[in-house]
Order: structure tokens, then C-alpha cells, then sequence
């Protein structure tokens, strides 16, 4: 079997509600299907996040075509060496996502070649369902309340809630919204995406325990590992790397360093499937768990993972998804997509052949299209954060 082309389609999903955070906010995702033909017949799916925008995956993908067409789509670990060491893509950052996506769609081949699911090739079943953490994009404490109530109506057992805002008293009044709504059993997680100093972070944290937090998510910058250790020694809650720890090499940095209790790991950020289950690997041999981050993404990426998440035994948390926020998907069937399609949190592991889902070609081509007339409404560019000046840490 040969690779003879690449297609790449950008997609545009809205939320129901904008996706806020320290710096800004947006009302959809953007994302690229990735389609590998082979000579063979065979079609195999892969997904890239926009990041840091679809034009720089679409130039990463079409300058990726000299060294994937023509190669055997089932000599995986060959093709991406290949691409790092051959095309020099070893350091990859803004490129990672393109690369994912060739390398979930050649996954996605193998299974279809052999009829096996994905999972069979990463160590089978170890669950049969994966959790996913509800996301509460909700503004002010009112909403976060209500936000809070839907989740535990829908039987999700953590939410997950952006901090760092201006002033601290609003993080604290939008957390205990959050508890009052949610109930006292739902695990709550913040995320400050590097938005506060260590001091600023010790006072927000201290401040928000109170309210029951299971995870605080990158308080401070991710680039300086001795300030994470020293912010993680001086609070009780556990600290999750998120910023810190993008690649495998990043995630081993924060480790030598105790920078973490916990740490985040993103496919798409690292290169693809088998990168993530290194991540997990390596974190095992720490004693330290991994949880699934997520830049935004739809079912066929978040299949993808899905898979690699139930044959990993240390993703002992909620992973992150959009389904509290997405109003559709471009999959066929019930897989991903919004809140209705989870049980309790919970999507279970597809079982069809490759990534067992299919794409919904009416559904793509109404998000291609919204795609084409308004991708500069789906960005991150929030015009009141850019009258800001924004910089970092925010306090």
C-alpha cells in the first residue's frame, strides 16, 4: 500500500457559548480534516487543530507531501522519521498538529486494513469508556451556576473552569458559583492558563481551595519550571501541567524538575498517537498521572484519542473535551459532538475498524463552508482583549 495524496478540508463548529479565557474568547473551533488516499482504495481520516491558525496547518500539510506521498502508510514509525529527521521536522511546535493528523490517518488506515479498531494496536481495552471533564465557558457567576447545574443533570463528575481574571475576587466569585451549582461532589478543576505570578498565584489558589479544587491547571508560565516547583511546594491542591508540558521532551523537564502532580499530554502537540502513549509511559515511570489536553478538536481527533486513552492505564482523570460547548459535529452517528451524545461524562471506545467513525459528508460540507465566510469570527482575536494589551503573567 501506497500514500498517493493528502487532502485537507478546514472546518468551522459554533458553540453554543462563547469559550472564554484570561486573554480573550471565541463562539466556535476551527479545525482540518485531514483525508490520506492510498493506492489501494483505502481512505484513512485524521483531524489537525488550527493552531496557531488553519493557514499554518495547510502550509505544514502541503509541505509535508514530499516525504509522505509514495510512502507505505502502515510503516508508521518509519514515515515519521522520515518526516522529523529526513525533512528536519524534529522540532516541530506549529507544525506538530499537521504532522498528528498524517499519523492518526495512517492508524486509522492499519485498522481499516486489518479490520481492527485502533486500540488493538495499543495494548487493547484496559477501559471500555472514557471520561471527559465538562467544560464551563460561562461568564458571569449566574451562568457558571446554571453551568454548573447542567453538568451534574448530565451525570459529569468534574468540571473544568478557566481563572485568572483581573481581579481576584472574580475567580473566587465564579468558583463558589460553581460549587453552589454543581453540588458538593463534583470535582472541580481551574485552569489559569499562565496568567498569574507565583505570588499572585499562591494568594489565588489559597483563596479558591475552600471550594474543593481536584486539579489547579498552570497558574504560572510554563517556561520556568523551578517557579512551577516552587508554587506547587507551597499549596495543598495538586498542580497540573498543562503549557509546561507539550511534548514528550517538556513532560520529562517537568518531572526532573517536581514541577508537577500531574501532567497534561496533547497528540496534537507532539506529533500524533504513539507519541501520546510514550507521554503516558514516561509519566507511569514517575508515579505521576497523564491527563488528555485538548486545543480544541472533533470526533475524529477525539476518537483517535479516545482510543489511546482506553488502552493507557494512567489517564486516572477526566480528559478534555468540547462537548459541553459544541452545537454539532461532522461524524456520522452519536460519537463526540455535544453534551447529549456523553453518558456521565463518559463516550464509549469506538469498535469499528481504524478510528471507527466516519465523516458526515453533508455536515462537512456546512462547516466548510461557514469555514470559507467566516473563520475570522472562530479566532482567539477578541477585539476588547486586543484594546487590553495583554501581557504576561496578568498579576
Amino acid at each position: 500500500m501506497r500514500i498517493t495524496a493528502i487532502r485537507a478540508t478546514p472546518v468551522a463548529v459554533p458553540y453554543r457559548t462563547d469559550e472564554v479565557w484570561a486573554f480573550g474568547r471565541r463562539r466556535g473551533l476551527v479545525s482540518v480534516l485531514v483525508e490520506v488516499d492510498t493506492d489501494e482504495g483505502l481512505t484513512g481520516l485524521g483531524e489537525a487543530a488550527a493552531h496557531p491558525s488553519a493557514g499554518t496547518v495547510l502550509g505544514a500539510l502541503s509541505s509535508l507531501e514530499p516525504l509522505v506521498v509514495g510512502a507505505d502508510p502502515l510503516r508508521i514509525e518509519q514515515l515519521i522519521q522520515r518526516i522529523d529527521v529526513v525533512g528536519t521536522w524534529h522540532h516541530m511546535g506549529a507544525s506538530s498538529p499537521a504532522v498528528a493528523a498524517v499519523e492518526t490517518a495512517c492508524w486509522d488506515l492499519l485498522g481499516k486494513s486489518c479490520g481492527l479498531p485502533v486500540h488493538a494496536f495499543f495494548g487493547g481495552r484496559f477501559r471500555d469508556e472514557v471520561e471527559f471533564f465538562h467544560y464551563v465557558a460561562a461568564d458571569g457567576p449566574d451562568a457558571v451556576k446554571e453551568e454548573g447545574r447542567r453538568a451534574a443533570g448530565a451525570g459529569a463528575g468534574t468540571c473544568y473552569l478557566k481563572i485568572g481574571a483581573d481581579e481576584l475576587a472574580t475567580d473566587v466569585e465564579r468558583v463558589a458559583a460553581l460549587r453552589d451549582g454543581a453540588g458538593p461532589d463534583m470535582a472541580i478543576r481551574v485552569d489559569a492558563n499562565e496568567a498569574l505570578s507565583p505570588g499572585a498565584a499562591l494568594r489565588a489558589v489559597r483563596a479558591l481551595e475552600p471550594y474543593g479544587l481536584e486539579l489547579v491547571e498552570q497558574p504560572v508560565s510554563g517556561r520556568n519550571l523551578s517557579e512551577m516547583a516552587y508554587v506547587r511546594s507551597r499549596i495543598d491542591t495538586p498542580l497540573l501541567a498543562n503549557e509546561a508540558s507539550w511534548t514528550r521532551s517538556d513532560q520529562l523537564a517537568v518531572l526532573q524538575h517536581g514541577a508537577a502532580d500531574a501532567v497534561s499530554a496533547d497528540q496534537q502537540m507532539d506529533g500524533g498517537l504513539l507519541n501520546l502513549k510514550r507521554s503516558a509511559g514516561i509519566c507511569e515511570a514517575a508515579g505521576v498521572p497523564v491527563v488528555k489536553h485538548s486545543l480544541g478538536e472533533l470526533g475524529v481527533a477525539l476518537a483517535a484519542a479516545t482510543h489511546v486513552i482506553a488502552a493507557t492505564p494512567n489517564f486516572r482523570f477526566a480528559n478534555q473535551a468540547y462537548g459541553a460547548l459544541l452545537t454539532d459535529d461532522i461524524v456520522e452517528g452519536r460519537f463526540g459532538g455535544p453534551l447529549e451524545h456523553y453518558t456521565r461524562g463518559r463516550l464509549p471506545v469506538p469498535e469499528g475498524p481504524g478510528l471507527g467513525v466516519r465523516l458526515d459528508p453533508d455536515k462537512v460540507d456546512r462547516y466548510a463552508g461557514l469555514y470559507r465566510t467566516a473563520a475570522h469570527d472562530f479566532t482567539f482575536h477578541d477585539p476588547g482583549a486586543l484594546r487590553r494589551a495583554p501581557a504576561l503573567p496578568k498579576r
